[in-house]
């Protein structure tokens, strides 16, 4: 049994006792300590509202139930947009004037685990420091219920995709009318969640023709959710096979996107970022921002373009913290997240594919295939450990520390080592999972892999 707490929100695996895994128990305490943590952020208001959304999971459905009653128990009242996405959920923060939101989701993890991901009053995931609030009052239990003159109400509000989807729309730099004339042939992957009824919507309202594949929100994933290339060979065999423009897949909540060239390649979770950086780029210059885990070839971009580039901690409230420092005009993660700040500060597929589809229709349709050779050409590796102690994480960083000195290398999330040639390796702590993970980038895939391997035969030494 697994329970992961971080930034990124609340995880776990589903069974097992209190404290070790994402049990009903487990749901109430971290849904209190969220309710009092607002209270105490915004004492002044005598009345809260929070919005609340789920993915198409399984467990989903009976766990908003155990939300709906804690935060009506603590006096709150709650906007319930039922089926959703996480950004929608953000996107809802913002629209309702609402004093914070939950979305229960697990994101990319399997279908044995949920969680929960918190957002404050702007419509963007808790900072670290709010988070440890969060954390202390969930371990002191300082929860105060409401008499039952004071519950709270419970409204629902329908059709909030489908607002999200207009607020996009109305951007400027969304070109609907170039995208109609494109007439895009779109195959896409919902992953049977809430993808599935998100993704087919935006196109359609984009004059596409769509070939949906596990679009029903039932929440029995047919293959692992998490949009990697390895967890995608189905979509990659049909897009060619039906002779498809391209293809797309999102993960469970929808805050990751990746395309499928027309060939059946994938153009690869990293380049999501990098394409879609690109076509802001030809339109409004300013700062870019990724993580340290993601791929160089946005760096390689920003000097082409001659904006400045900053790297982060991986984590979206990393990733945001440093765009609005900056006033970065995009920003992402190299996994396929996109944020495009004159929407909102926050991870979103949907924005994502809209840029991405305005910048191949302007560009005449031109193939996925063709458009990446418009990047730099590396690889990654990206490898998975399973961890058991973080004493044994901190005796592996000091032995990979001490085995790479000389090299420059970046501390502030995990390791990060930097090599000639535009090569580098990072290992840090997963905050979604109990794993270390070992990313590395080379121009050659048989290089990248040796990288990552080295320090894999380190951990098996430990």
């Amino acid at each position: 049994m697994v329970l992961v707490k971080s930034s990124s929100g609340i995880r776990g695996t589903l069974g097992g006792k209190v404290g070790n895994g994402f049990s009903p128990i487990d749901i109430i305490q971290f849904a209190a300590g969220y309710i009092f943590w607002i209270k105490k952020k915004y004492k002044n208001k005598k009345k809260f509202i929070i919005i609340l959304g789920r993915d198409g999971r399984v467990s989903s459905d009976l766990f908003q139930q155990f939300l709906i009653i804690t935060f009506q128990s603590l006096g709150v009242n709650i906007v319930n947009i039922g089926l959703s996405t996480t950004p929608t959920v953000g996107f809802a923060v913002i629209n309702e004037k609402a004093d914070g939101g939950v979305m229960l989701t697990a994101s990319h993890n399997p279908k044995n685990w949920n969680g929960l991901k918190m957002f404050n009053s702007y419509g963007e995931f808790l900072s670290e420091k709010d988070f440890k609030k969060l954390i202390y009052i969930v371990e002191k239990k300082y929860f105060n219920f409401s008499s039952y003159k004071k519950l709270g109400k419970l409204y629902y509000k329908k059709n909030y995709i489908q607002k999200h989807i207009e607020k996009i729309l109305s951007l400027p730099i969304i070109d609907k009318n170039i995208i109609q004339k494109a007439k895009l042939k779109i195959v896409v992957d919902g992953i049977n969640s809430t993808g599935g009824i998100a993704v087919p919507l935006l196109l359609k309202y984009l004059g596409v023709h769509v070939i949906e594949m596990y679009c029903d929100p039932h929440g029995d994933f047919v293959h692992n959710p998490e949009p990697i290339k390895k967890n995608l060979r189905e979509i990659c065999k049909k897009v060619p096979y039906l002779k498809a423009n391209l293809g797309i897949s999102v993960d469970p909540d929808v805050d990751r996107v990746v395309f499928v060239c027309e060939n059946g390649d994938f153009f690869g979770e990293e380049y999501t970022l990098v394409s879609i950086a690109d076509y802001i780029l030809e339109n409004q210059l300013g700062p870019v921002v990724s993580t340290l885990s993601s791929s160089h070839a946005l760096k390689d971009l920003s000097i082409k373009k001659g904006v400045s580039y900053y790297s982060t901690p991986v984590g979206e409230i990393h990733v945001v913290k440093k765009m609005k420092k900056v006033n970065a005009v995009i920003g992402g993660e190299g996994n396929g997240g996109i944020i495009y700040p004159n929407l909102r500060y926050g991870r979103d597929a949907l924005i994502g594919i809209a840029l991405f589809l305005t910048q191949i229709a302007k560009f005449s349709n031109i193939p996925l295939s063709k458009l990446k050779k418009r990047y730099s050409n590396y690889f990654m590796s990206k490898k998975k450990i399973r961890f058991y102690s973080h004493e044994r994480i901190k005796i592996l960083l000091k032995t990979i520390k001490k085995k790479y000195k000389g090299k420059k290398m970046d501390f502030s999330d995990g390791i990060k080592i930097y090599f000639k040639y535009n090569e580098w390796i990072h290992i840090r702590k997963s905050n979604t999972e109990n794993i270390i993970r070992i990313h590395s980038e080379s121009t050659s895939r048989k290089r990248a892999d040796f990288l990552s391997k080295e320090i894999i035969y380190e951990i098996k030494k430990l």
